[in-house]
């Protein structure tokens, strides 16, 4: 059996959260190689930074092909997890490629080795679950930046995030649902699932604090931007890097946060009960689980899959990055389709 060091230096992974060296867990997620973009029609994706009194931040940018300034388009901002970058994600999602299908940009906010020696997003931190605060405030004004350069939807700005950025997406949408107008959390947590590197562990294995109350502070934290807020999450059962008990979590808390931004009330207006259940299996793939939820008037306004077999990846994605499984569902064609789904409630 090879030891720690050298299955590391074969098999390079994600880390949730950094500890002291003594308490170092490593928890892998998708990384991977090149983005492909080999077409006649390639869109352009380039590379910039910004800064606020938060931070300086590097962020890549995808611009499909057919881009016209006076046609206004979606903006997806996509969260990598750690030690992963905007090229890795984007190999491995081949976002940057349906961008180019449905014409709609995408955002790449880059964590820096300076704020977390393994490329972390600081979702644990208490800095970084405030609106106007760390990393949040770094995000929110990334995707702000890139409005103002470009022809955007304002309707249709969207966040997905995979791992540690699957946790700081529950916290944009928390602080932010002003700016984005759905979320998609992949292998995420729930909003402050923890609240130090020492609990961020713990959250991953064991799940975090009660959802209902997480979801009250989640209402608490948009103020009065305070409104509801459509959500996909998606896990694997197989996680052993973040168990699929934080899916669970992470939808019952956004049911509560919607059900409070629904009427202002804790009346069940909007809940954790699925309004259907769909039990499929994604062609010679992996069988999974769809829940759907809906909002008083009927429309589906959340969905979780609980993808059966599938371990810390994002399935569908493109095998030239690790940590992605192709089997599926394709996580980020159900994303997509999510979106759109839930542009006009």
């Amino acid at each position: 059996m090879l030891d720690r060091e050298e299955r590391v230096k074969r098999n390079p992974s994600i880390i949730l959260v950094l500890l002291p060296l003594t308490l170092l867990v490593l928890a892998t997620v998708a990384c991977g190689g090149r983005a492909g973009f080999g077409g006649p029609n390639e869109g352009a994706f380039t590379r910039h930074f910004f800064t606020n009194e938060h931070g300086t931040r590097d962020y890549r940018l995808y611009v499909p092909s057919g881009y016209e300034e006076q046609d206004s388009v979606p903006l997806i901002v996509m969260l990598h997890g750690c030690r992963q970058d905007a090229e890795d994600f984007a190999a491995g999602t081949q976002m940057n490629v349906l961008a180019e299908r449905e014409e709609f940009l995408v955002l790449y906010p880059e964590q820096r080795l300076s704020a977390n020696p393994l490329g972390c997003w600081n979702w644990f931190e208490l800095t970084s679950q405030e609106r106007g605060s760390g990393e949040p405030s770094i995000i929110a004004g990334v995707t702000e930046s890139v409005i103002a350069d470009y022809n955007v939807d304002m309707s249709r700005v969207y966040v997905a995030g995979i791992s540690a950025g699957g946790a700081m997406t529950s916290i944009m949408g928390a602080t932010y649902p002003d700016l984005y107008s759905a979320i998609a959390v992949h292998s995420g947590l729930e909003y402050k699932a923890a609240g130090n590197s020492r609990m961020a562990l713990a959250a991953q294995r064991d799940g975090g604090p009660d959802p209902d109350q997480q979801g009250y502070l989640a209402f608490l934290s948009a103020r009065e931007q305070a409104r509801v807020l459509p959500t996909i999450v998606l896990h694997g059962e197989e996680d052993e890097e973040v168990d699929v008990v934080n899916a669970h979590q992470a939808l019952s808390q956004w049911a509560q946060t919607n059900d409070y931004s629904y009427d202002g009330s804790d009346n069940d207006s909007i809940t954790d009960e699925p309004a259907d259940t769909f039990r499929e299996q994604a062609p010679e793939g992996y069988h999974y689980v769809r829940y759907v939820y809906e909002n008083p008037e009927g429309d589906v306004i959340m969905e979780k899959w609980i993808v059966d077999g599938l371990g810390h990846a994002w399935p569908g994605g493109d095998p030239k990055g690790s940590y992605t499984d192709p089997e599926g569902p394709d996580a980020s064609e159900e994303i997509i389709r999510f979106f759109k789904s839930v542009s006009d409630i």
